[in-house]
């Protein structure tokens, strides 16, 4: 019995040590912030500004004779950002990807709607805790998988439980399209490269009979047979939820943009896009905005140009589209180098400050929480971060302060504890 108390004490130790660093209380004081290059995060720059915040919201931004009120923090030579937005990302729904019982990002079932992402967020989670060293203070968390996802909610990170993280709940609902083309399935004797896949009009109509039963359900009483999936759906219908689609190939973005407006949904986003520059007329017509994967990857198709993912971004912003970017296919952790992203398409062309945008207020207005952030504007929440340096750069993004809706939030995580210990390591040798 002793031994097994002994394993227990050390697991309660364990956890105790790793902890997520205690939420911030709010906001008692006034709080200044003067000298700074205040980056607006609508392409705007303000150099030498004073950025007074009270109650969480910013209450006065401008120059040098800005009158200063309450604590003054001095950040002379350094900038200020409003906080990055990371969209559509599984964050604090997975802590370890092989450990099933800490996986609540993909439930059972291929249409369920009715799934809120939002119950099964871990505001403690570690994973969460690593983006706000970089800047990140704002995610939107999306189930993953099957054919209808679920639904998203969005949430700050610096909390102690979803209640608490919540700023948007139940935004959108969130659906895989499928592939027109399927890579061969080996082990059944098919060939390796891709073919068509003879399923794409069936696995269409699948979805479409399913919006259209919910559509249905919408226009009848509701009462007499229940159904909670179709009843989640009804946002789409009636505008307050929008649509997030996942599809990468030029004829499936069509088809489902297309197929989602003659079915009565009012607002959609492309959630990857990879072949979007050749069709940016279709979406512009259609007003539909694109979360474009990260640029930190290679080619997907053998016959496209090198740098394609890398230059992405600046085609579909020059092309008048309004985007964002997504980590889409790396793990929860990488989600932490959005800021890079931005920068690496800063690197392709598009001018600095516009690349800031993709992570910031373009997010803001993809998500629908523009009117509270996204941006540095009286009004507006006092979610944002000071810099040494310049963040889209990772050899100078070192945030001295961060805050969400004004609340000095903590920069450390397990991962900033363990460099401090070890970094002297070999130095001493």
């Amino acid at each position: 019995m002793k031994k097994y108390i002994n394993i227990l004490t050390l697991l309660v130790l364990g956890s105790t040590v790793c902890a997520q660093q205690t939420p911030a209380p709010k906001q008692t004081e006034a709080i200044t912030i003067t000298g700074a290059t205040a980056h607006i995060g609508n392409g705007t720059v303000l150099e030498n500004s004073v950025l007074v915040f009270e109650n969480g919201k910013i209450t006065a931004i401008g120059n040098a004779s800005t009158p200063t009120k309450g604590k003054v923090i001095n950040a002379q030579g350094k900038h200020v950002y409003p906080g990055l937005i990371a969209p559509a990302k599984s964050l604090g729904l997975v802590e370890v990807n092989a450990v099933r019982a800490s996986d609540d990002q993909d439930e059972l079932g291929e249409f369920i709607p009715n799934v809120r992402s939002l119950i099964a967020y871990n505001a403690e989670s570690k994973v969460v805790e690593s983006m706000r060293p970089n800047g990140i203070l704002l995610g939107q968390i999306a189930p993953q998988g099957g054919g209808i996802s679920g639904t998203s909610s969005i949430v700050q990170f610096d909390a102690w439980n979803w209640e608490d993280a919540a700023i948007k709940v139940d935004d959108g609902i969130h659906m895989n399209w499928p592939n027109s083309f399927r890579r061969g399935r080996w082990w059944l004797g098919e060939e390796r490269g891709y073919k068509p896949n003879k399923d794409y009009t069936k696995q269409i109509q699948e979805g479409v009979d399913f919006m259209l039963n919910a559509k249905a359900y919408g226009t009848g009483k509701a009462g007499e047979q229940p159904n909670e999936a179709y009843k989640a759906m009804q946002g789409l219908f009636d505008g307050s939820k929008k649509l997030y689609i996942y599809a990468d190939g030029e004829k499936e973005m069509i088809d489902a943009v297309t197929t989602a407006k003659e079915n009565g949904v009012a607002h959609i986003v492309i959630v990857g896009g990879y072949e979007a520059h050749k069709i940016i007329p279709f979406l512009k017509k259609n007003n539909i905005p694109v979360l474009v994967q990260q640029p930190h990857a290679v080619p997907s198709r053998e016959d496209d140009d090198y740098d394609m993912p890398y230059k992405l971004p600046k085609l579909l912003a020059d092309g008048g589209l309004l985007v964002g970017i997504q980590n889409a296919n790396m793990s929860n952790f990488q989600t932490r180098n959005l800021p890079f992203y931005a920068g690496q398409v800063a690197g392709q062309g598009l001018d600095k400050e516009k690349a800031l945008q993709l992570i910031t207020e373009n997010s803001a207005k993809i998500l629908g929480i523009d009117a509270s952030y996204g941006t540095l504007a009286v009004g507006k929440s006092a979610t944002l971060f000071v810099s040494e340096g310049d963040a889209l750069d990772m050899r100078t993004n070192i945030l001295t302060n961060a805050f969400i809706d004004g609340r000095k939030v903590s920069l450390e995580t397990h991962q900033t504890e363990l460099w401090k210990r070890y970094m002297e390591k070999y130095a001493r040798e």
